[in-house]
């Protein structure tokens, strides 16, 4: 394969454009003949798996040029169009079409999920060069410093605040504005945030939170308010612990749009029945809140709450981009790039570890949540 793409980085770009279409069609082709014409039944289309059968080992024998990988095509072949022959309960050929779709996402899932799990918590148990077994000292040592456990107690922090503020905030705008003139431009407005990269809000608040000496122009918006009122600047991302809450309005701001599209979306399909019942028995706007609309929108509001937690226990850029961890704000996630960076890998891993110890409650709790609702309905 390399070598083909040598020979064709020696083309001009004029020959090079038709090859590649023709590369293309060829591998659509494919797709097409696995999803069209294999699964069909008949003799012809018998001896077409035959062919392929054939050709396609004696392809990858001529293009790999290994004898292995022409064995392994026509074992992978021949076991896949064994499967064929059998008429599972949905027609023939479904298993086939089961396996060829999914083994595309399987094999990504496993080199891009499964390995990685399992080769960082190999390492989680390694010392820093990866070579040697130490068994707990890792985690030993992330839960025996102080300057440690505060960093897990602030992502703890970023967890409890972030997706409850969020979704409240999301929730009441998305209520207050419903069927309101003006709906999607209030709507454009609170979504805006969500469009912007974490470093570009971490950015933008920075220079919010900017404090100069009293003496000089403020150029921090914060501080200039203050000094109209005639206080003195204040150093907002360096005064501990309060710092920590200034970097959670960043994620808050920028969290609240995706909960109130989400949740607007939600309440527009609450049945209108269901609200002209609960009026005509007399009940006012916030017992019909509480007794129809949050019942009729709990799955959302459950996925809302889940996401916004795995986004505040994965935060990264914004605590990176404005106190780079400094004055106690660092969290999981930072530090444990901290440590990749000063080549102390097993920390590192066991940082990552910890965090995915962390997160796999709250997608359990999503999976379950997600199959009830399916039972319900």
């Amino acid at each position: 394969m390399s070598e083909f793409f040598a020979w064709l980085a020696q083309l001009p770009p004029l020959v090079q454009v038709p090859i590649i279409v023709l590369a293309f069609a060829a591998v659509v082709g494919l797709v097409l003949f696995f999803v069209e014409i294999a699964p069909r039944p008949g003799r012809i289309y018998t001896v077409i798996r035959l062919a392929v059968c054939i050709a396609a080992p004696v392809l990858l024998l001529a293009v790999g040029g290994s004898y292995w990988w022409a064995i392994a095509g026509a074992a992978v072949l021949g076991g896949l169009f064994f499967l064929l022959d059998y008429r599972s309960r949905k027609g023939a050929g479904y298993l086939f079409q089961l396996v060829g779709f999914l083994a595309p996402a399987v094999l990504l899932l496993a080199i891009g999920l499964i390995v990685p799990t399992i080769s960082t918590t190999v390492q989680a148990f390694m010392n820093a060069r990866g070579d040697r077994f130490v068994g707990l000292e890792n985690f030993a040592w992330v839960f025996g410093q102080p300057e440690n456990v505060r960093i897990i107690i602030n992502t703890i922090i970023w967890v409890l605040i972030v997706p409850v503020v969020s979704t409240i905030a999301g929730l009441a705008y998305a209520v207050f504005i419903d069927k309101s003139r003006g709906e999607k431009y209030f709507k454009t407005l609170v979504f805006l945030p969500v469009a912007i990269s974490f470093v570009g809000a971490s950015i933008i608040w920075r220079f919010v939170y900017t404090a100069r000496p009293a003496d000089q122009e403020q150029i921090g918006l914060l501080n200039q308010i203050v000094v109209w009122f005639g206080g003195q600047p204040i150093d907002f991302i360096a005064e501990s612990p309060w710092n920590t809450f200034f970097l959670i309005v960043v994620l808050i701001w920028a969290q609240t749009g995706f909960a109130m599209v989400v949740l607007s979306a939600a309440i527009k399909g609450v049945p209108v029945e269901q609200m002209e019942a609960a009026e005509l028995d007399g009940t006012n706007g916030w017992q019909r809140f509480t007794n129809v609309t949050v019942p009729g929108i709990r799955s959302a509001l459950i996925v809302v709450l889940t996401t916004i937690s795995i986004v505040s226990l994965k935060v990264f850029d914004i605590v990176r981009t404005m106190t780079g961890g400094a004055n106690d704000t660092s969290v999981v996630a930072n530090e444990m790039y901290t440590q990749f960076k000063n080549f102390e890998l097993g920390r590192s891993a066991a940082f990552a570890v910890i965090l995915f110890v962390l997160v796999v409650p709250i997608v359990v709790y999503n999976a379950r949540q997600i199959k009830k609702q399916r039972e319900i309905r």
